[in-house]
C-alpha cells in the first residue's frame, strides 16, 4: 500500500476532550512522526498539529476517530504517493 506524508490539524473547541484526543493519538502512535500542541487559553481552545506518515487508510482512520468527537475539528493535507 502506498504511504503518504502529511499534516493533520486538530482544533479542540472543548478542551475537556483533551484526554480523549490524547488517547486516540497514542493509539495511532506508529504513524505519528511529530506533534505540536498549543493551548489558546484566551479563547478556551486547543490546537494540535501532527506530522504523519502512513497509508491513506491509516491516516483516514486516525482523522475519522478524531473527527467523530463532538467539539473537535480535524483537517489533513497529504503528499502524493511517497
Amino acid at each position: 500500500m502506498d504511504r503518504r506524508i502529511g499534516v493533520v490539524g486538530i482544533v479542540l473547541e472543548d478542551r475537556n476532550k483533551a484526554a480523549q484526543i490524547n488517547s486516540i493519538i497514542s493509539e495511532f502512535g506508529k504513524i505519528i512522526i511529530g506533534r505540536m500542541g498549543v493551548p489558546y487559553r484566551n479563547k478556551e481552545l486547543g490546537v494540535i498539529s501532527l506530522m504523519v506518515e502512513g497509508s491513506t487508510d491509516e491516516i483516514g482512520a486516525l482523522t475519522g476517530k478524531l473527527g467523530s468527537i463532538k467539539g473537535v475539528q480535524v483537517k489533513s493535507a497529504l503528499s502524493k504517493k511517497f
